[in-house]
């Protein structure tokens, strides 16, 4: 009989040895579940402890913060910012709003338009409204003379003996003589300038804690103020540095009258009336004016923290479709201005609605109007600075015709009135103080 035990022993050791191989194989999974492991020792293996890793150990990457999204909420006509690395948008003006109490000075606003703000109209409520929301007084630069003196109620405004030169001028203007105002005027024998501050059209301006007077020194110039009718005042005597030169008078000042009584060469500008701190707001309008005219203005009289500029009813046609040559020209007034002030804030406005009859007899916004705004939006993106659609704001389509029904504007169906500026001025201010809302929000979430 055959001895079969060597053959069996053999094929047990056989598979033993490939159970015991199995063990070495690497983790298999059959449709995504892992098969168990052949282990034949495992029931006199030692347990191995797992490892545990402390996560403070671990390095790992740090959270990618999302990006700060503005926001416009329903009802406002928010400012669009287009500002790049230059930072030419709104935030030099957000930022000196927020240390407004700790400067030394006004935060300064300059407001160019044509007559739309003719004889602070819009701007004397806006400025009042920043006023009472950040201090301030008076009623800002005034040139020394104007043809609308007797029309603007928040300065009595009284002058005499001065030979006026203005951008409007047809003939004889030159512009390498003029100020910021696109002005510039030549004192005769007892050549004055007087304001006084008023309070029956809006509040904080009647009266002031600093009045300046600016003009051009290439001689040598005496002035004398006199606040709140002193009888003799005081008698300044510059002699002349070749730039523009600037006196000034302190205290409650609810009058001040400067009166030429000596002048070498000498090219008189304006006087303002400013608060030690707080806003100033000085409105410069030029009736006519496409806004052409600031190429040319004098690289600088005051700091500003904020430049608006609001042109568009003397640019617009009734079917206007092409505004390139404006558009040139504008982008070389923002550009010029850039360079005047180079840490300045500076908002375009667009034109408010405009209407004119149709083939019908029907009263519609001028199509010439909607295709300057899409230039005037155009021209803000390509010069990188903020953009306030002042069309939109008034409620579009026939808004001045609505205006009109509430007497907040006159029957040419373009200019508002005093009435319309208080209330176009209540709609920049609100949207003026939510993006600086919206600014400190952002500054915040990005400091964290």
């Amino acid at each position: 009989m055959k001895n079969y035990i060597p053959a069996t022993f053999l094929l047990t050791l056989i598979v033993v040895g490939v159970l015991m191989g199995l063990y070495f194989l690497p983790s298999m999974s059959v449709g995504g579940k892992p098969l168990r492991k052949v282990d034949l020792l495992a029931d006199i293996r030692p347990d191995v402890e797992e490892e545990v890793c402390d996560s403070d150990t671990i390095v790992l990457p740090p959270p990618v913060k999302p990006i700060f999204v503005d926001t416009c909420k329903t009802g406002i006509t928010c400012i669009e910012d287009y500002s790049d690395s230059t930072m030419r948008g709104m935030k030099h003006f957000y930022e000196a709003l927020s240390k407004v109490k700790t400067m030394k000075r006004p935060v300064r606003i300059a407001y160019f338009g044509d007559s739309f703000i003719e004889a602070d109209i819009f701007t004397a409520d806006l400025r009042e409204m920043l006023q009472q929301e950040f201090g301030g007084c008076g009623v800002g630069y005034v040139p020394v003379t104007s043809s609308i003196s007797g029309y603007r109620p928040t300065v009595r405004h009284t002058f005499g003996g001065w030979s006026s030169h203005s951008s409007n001028d047809s003939v004889g203007f030159d512009k390498m003589q003029q100020d910021i105002s696109g002005h510039y005027f030549f004192p005769r024998e007892g050549a004055y300038v007087q304001l006084k501050g008023q309070s029956k059209y809006a509040s904080r301006l009647d009266t002031c804690e600093v009045s300046t007077f600016y003009f051009l020194n290439k001689g040598f110039a005496a002035v004398r103020s006199k606040v709140n009718n002193a009888a003799e005042g005081e008698l300044h005597e510059e002699v002349g540095t070749g730039g523009v030169q600037a006196v000034s008078v302190r205290g409650r000042i609810g009058q001040v009258r400067w009166s030429v009584e000596q002048a070498d060469s000498v090219t008189f500008y304006g006087v303002a009336m400013d608060g030690r701190q707080g806003i100033s707001l000085d409105n410069f309008s030029v009736r006519g004016s496409s806004g052409l005219h600031l190429r040319s203005i004098p690289l600088r009289l005051r700091p500003y923290d904020l430049i608006v500029v609001q042109y568009g009813l003397n640019v617009a046609t009734e079917r206007g479709v092409k505004y390139d040559g404006y558009k040139k020209g504008m982008l070389s007034v923002i550009e010029h201005l850039k360079t005047a002030f180079p840490e300045t804030s500076i908002l375009l406005v667009s034109v408010g609605d405009r209407e004119y009859k149709n083939e019908n007899g029907d009263l519609r916004t001028m199509p010439g109007v909607k295709n300057l705004i899409r230039y005037q939006q155009s021209i803000a993106a390509d010069s990188h600075i903020a953009f306030w659609n002042m069309y939109e704001a008034m409620g579009g389509q026939g808004s001045i015709v609505d205006m009109i029904g509430q007497k907040m504007a006159n029957l040419d169906y373009t200019h508002i009135n005093f009435k319309g500026g208080k209330h176009l001025a209540g709609i920049l201010f609100e949207t003026l103080m939510y993006g600086k809302e919206q600014y400190e929000r952002r500054k915040a979430y990005e400091e964290e």
